[in-house]
């Protein structure tokens, strides 16, 4: 797998375009991929590529002046469980390590709603993220958000 940072806007919401929209069970509501997708063009990209094709990819969000935001993160199914999502996170931790964050944020839905997002929930938690918070109404009541957090500064 071969992990680099996407500079160019129309590249980003292309390779998250492809992405995004071969994983609607975590990214069905339109509106929501769109945005992750027009989001994309302004924010740090790493993407993994195989073959020359775009795999995955994860982008990065200030919050604030010490946390940056795992924002959206996406590897095409049929590459789960092949370490694609770990060397993209790490890339992106480094990152944001190098430019002097504290801190990095993460939110999904809580666990034990949805069996696609347990799965979601124990990656986090495998990267070494720990469970800051549940915001039962952040999203709407049928997602109820939980968000991690990491100590990532050097």
């Amino acid at each position: 797998m071969d992990i680099r940072q996407v500079t160019d806007k129309a590249e980003k919401q292309r390779i998250s375009r492809a992405i995004l929209e071969g994983l609607t069970d975590w990214f069905e509501v339109d509106e929501s991929r769109e945005q992750y997708i027009s989001d994309s063009a302004d924010q740090p990209m790493f993407a993994a590529f195989s073959n020359g094709e775009p795999a995955g990819f994860l982008c990065l969000k200030e919050t604030g002046r010490d946390t940056v935001e795992l924002a959206v993160m996406g590897v095409k199914r049929e590459l789960h469980h092949c370490g694609a999502g770990r060397e993209l996170f790490t890339a992106a931790r480094d990152f944001a390590a190098d430019k002097g964050y504290s801190f990095m944020q993460v939110k999904t839905v809580k666990m034990g709603v949805y069996e696609d997002y347990d799965i979601t929930n124990r990656f986090y938690l495998s990267l070494g993220f720990k469970e800051l918070e549940v915001f039962p109404m952040l999203w709407d009541e049928a997602n109820p958000c939980q968000v991690y957090v990491m100590y990532i500064g050097k």
